[in-house]
């Protein structure tokens, strides 16, 4: 498909299907203005906060790329693709993305573990081409594997990184007891226990907690909540909340229900590129404006369920198909919840309908849409 595409005559065009190539040429073109815009919101903020000092702002990305060169004649794999961002003191930053969209390797630039390839990025104000020392200093980690010590203890895992972030005397005594109070571990005398007796979630929540010690102004959190029941997921939850009062918090996350309690901003990467950028609110209505119907029949029946969704909204779209089960968007205006209701019970009739449910749009939702839309983008480019 060539970009003339969207500014063809209407009439030029197909018809509409469900499932064809007109549903998808109204979801690129949707994608490929949202990106444009956002890309050039983003650039407009970062240039401003650049031409400050002291401007508020915690980190600031500053059009960021890293490609892995090919070796053996294998072409170059690039990971972040021209990356712009600003993040102020106060906020949590959430970033979404399917697994190889660059997320870990722009955790890995930020926190000095691989250079940029071009691009720069400032934390606190310091260059991480330049000055890595200093940003080291004012900065927490919690990766996404547990890096721990069997054989010591959660108090002196917390005293050991208090005492490398220049703590001592009762300042580390009190900051390590506030530490370990805030994820829970000073119950049972967990803190002074062995990590080797450690559980999973005791593991994760001695890592967020490292993360946090010493007045780290920037911490990146990897997955924080991997392996934790409810209630210590809960609890992890208002212990980051409380944290970010003061600081800035940039956190990888594949669950959308951790990402819309925890953050005050969410960002979708796909293919290295930033994809779009706001409160989990403003993404939900900009992508949102529809119904999810979701259906489940034998796989003979799927194309009646088209035929359904396109009579009760002639612009809808389908997002998911597997094994029987299909999803499609409908249009808030085109249709009344009653109609749904109605037109189910009278294909039921014909075709026996497994299952069935009609929602909102989700954060979820919005995530699919717009890793799906990049996908075919890039397969078409």
């Amino acid at each position: 498909m060539h970009i003339r595409f969207f500014f063809s005559k209407k009439e030029d065009r197909p018809p509409p299907s469900a499932s064809g190539d007109a549903s998808r040429h109204h979801l690129l073109l949707d994608y490929v203005l949202t990106l444009l815009w956002y890309g050039e919101s983003q650039r407009e903020t970062v240039d401003q906060v650049l031409q400050q000092r002291n401007s508020g702002y915690a980190v600031v990305c500053d059009d960021l790329k890293k490609v892995y060169h090919g070796k053996d004649g294998n072409p170059d794999k690039y990971a972040v693709r021209g990356l712009s961002l600003a993040l102020p003191y106060g906020e949590c930053l959430g970033i979404l993305g399917p697994n190889g969209a660059g997320k870990s390797s722009f955790i890995s630039m930020m926190i000095g573990f691989s250079k940029p390839t071009s691009g720069n990025a400032f934390v606190q104000d310091f260059s991480i081409h330049t000055d890595m020392e200093n940003v080291y200093n004012s900065m927490g980690v919690c990766p996404q594997n547990d890096m721990l010590w069997e054989m010591l203890t959660g108090r002196e895992h917390l005293q050991f990184y208090g005492r490398l972030k220049s703590l001592s005397g009762s300042a580390l005594d009190l900051a390590v007891e506030e530490s370990l109070r805030s994820v829970n571990l000073l119950l049972g005398g967990a803190a002074d226990k062995q990590v080797r007796k450690y559980s999973g979630g005791m593991k994760r929540r001695l890592s967020v907690a490292i993360s946090l010690i010493g007045d780290a102004k920037v911490v990146y959190m990897d997955e924080p909540s991997t392996g934790l029941d409810p209630a210590s997921r809960k609890s992890l939850w208002t212990a980051v909340k409380q944290a970010k009062q003061d600081r800035a918090i940039i956190l990888t996350t594949h669950s959308m229900e951790e990402a819309e309690v925890l953050c005050d901003r969410l960002c979708i990467m796909v293919d290295g590129r930033l994809q779009c950028i706001g409160r989990p609110k403003e993404l939900i209505e900009r992508y949102g404006g529809y119904y999810v119907l979701t259906m489940t029949t034998s796989s003979e029946f799927e194309r009646e369920v088209e035929d359904l969704a396109l009579k009760l909204s002639q612009n809808a779209r389908k997002v998911y198909h597997l094994s029987g089960t299909q999803k499609y968007e409908l249009s808030k205006q085109e249709v009344r919840i009653a109609d749904v209701f109605m037109a189910v019970e009278n294909l039921k009739r014909r075709v026996e309908v497994q299952a069935w449910g009609l929602a909102d749009t989700t954060m979820e939702d919005v995530f699919v849409k717009v890793a799906t839309a990049a996908q075919s983008s890039d397969e078409l480019s």
